[in-house]
């Protein structure tokens, strides 16, 4: 960011790198043929197409032909949970569908439009920690489970799930795996032949991306129902012109954050850690959400206790940014009214101390010294609103 002002909220979009515009130029200007046409210009943007897959594919585990491109997470989540939900049922007769508690809107919402056309939708619980318990999942399978919904880590307080075990128990029951890795790729490492998972959506904006542009991962020999219908891009996947230009932006995001993923777990650490020790020293009635699981390094996300507080995320947040910080919170506006995030509520916070949630991600311009800065605004907001 600008000297004056700090940015914590790389959990929600990060600025596209340098290198990444300077990739994607070219496919704007000289290279910009449809990748689909036979004629040269085509065939130079088909293989710059299929280059970025290969990358993309080897930046996560997986071979070129398993992966689809889509305009982002979202849709990779809606093209997973209902294309495996309908080819299924149209192939075992299961209508079964378990997600869990915690995952993105893009897979609950989807699950509610899956209940409207005659399927069955439970959720998995998780505990105050945001986990997932393999045992409890291995209670709500049930016979006609077809379908099952983990995300990788929690892109609200970053709890990282054990998704090969997970996978090992779904697949016992003969159902099919998505996960949501948005918020893991390029920060952990992501191997997704090794997880075992049938499905997977990926996002470029998270990792100094452009936005507008993700894949799915569709393991070799699963059947996915088609969610957009057109031409026959994508292997009759995926119907429309592929975005050239942002995929090779994704391809290019990839292979730096792959590429400099130790240095910034590293980095992220120790700004958490760094966090973590100045609140817990300051305030004895902060919670740290997802204390106690393994959590992804770049996100702390907090819950004053409603008992010992007067105030909301929403009025912190926009404090904050009058004193030039960008954080976010763990609720949403909805329709003009403020809702408890269902992530909050679902780790067991009470309705007072889920309000006063803030959720701070780190990224690579992240320092030290704004932490210190952090700190010391929300020292100067807190104190006149302690009971």
């Amino acid at each position: 960011m600008t000297s004056n002002r700090i940015y914590l909220d790389y959990a929600a979009t990060t600025p596209v790198d340098p290198d990444v515009v300077a990739a994607m130029l070219p496919f704007f200007s000289s290279t910009w043929g449809n990748s689909s046409s036979i004629h040269a210009a085509g065939r130079a943007s088909k293989a710059a197409l299929e280059q970025s897959r290969l990358t993309i594919a080897e930046g996560v585990g997986a071979d070129p032909l398993e992966i689809i491109f889509t305009n982002g997470g979202t849709e990779a989540d809606n093209h997973a949970l209902k294309g495996l939900a309908f080819a299924v049922r149209k192939k075992t007769g299961r209508f079964h569908i378990l997600v869990s508690a915690i995952e993105h809107h893009a897979v609950l919402k989807s699950a509610e439009v899956l209940r409207e056309h005659g399927f069955s939708v439970g959720l998995i619980p998780v505990d105050a920690a945001g986990r997932i318990r393999v045992e409890e999942l291995e209670r709500l399978l049930t016979p006609e489970t077809g379908v099952v919904a983990v995300m990788h880590a929690n892109n609200e307080i970053g709890t990282i799930q054990p998704i090969a075990e997970i996978v090992r128990c779904v697949h016992d029951h003969q159902a099919f795996l998505h996960m949501d890795a948005v918020q893991t790729l390029g920060k952990i490492p992501l191997d997704l032949h090794a997880l075992g998972v049938d499905t997977a959506a990926l996002s470029a904006h998270k990792i100094y991306g452009p936005k507008g542009i993700g894949a799915l991962y569709i393991r070799k020999g699963v059947e996915v129902d088609a969610l957009i219908h057109g031409g026959a891009q994508e292997r009759n996947r995926r119907g429309g012109t592929e975005n050239v230009p942002l995929i090779v932006g994704f391809a290019a995001a990839v292979r730096k954050s792959n590429a400099l993923r130790e240095h910034t777990h590293v980095a992220a650490k120790a700004l958490g850690k760094r966090l973590r020790a100045k609140l817990a020293e300051r305030w004895k009635f902060v919670f740290f959400n997802g204390d106690g699981a393994e959590l992804l390094p770049h996100i702390v996300s907090i819950s004053f206790d409603g008992k010992a507080v007067s105030f909301d995320g929403e009025s912190m947040l926009m404090n904050l940014d009058l004193r030039g910080i960008a954080a976010s919170s763990g609720s949403a506006c909805s329709s003009g009214s403020l809702k408890i995030s269902h992530v909050i509520k679902a780790i067991g916070r009470d309705e007072a101390t889920a309000r006063a949630t803030l959720r701070f991600s780190f990224g690579r311009g992240t320092t030290l010294e704004e932490i210190d800065a952090l700190v010391a605004a929300l020292e100067s907001m807190i104190d006149v609103h302690e009971k």
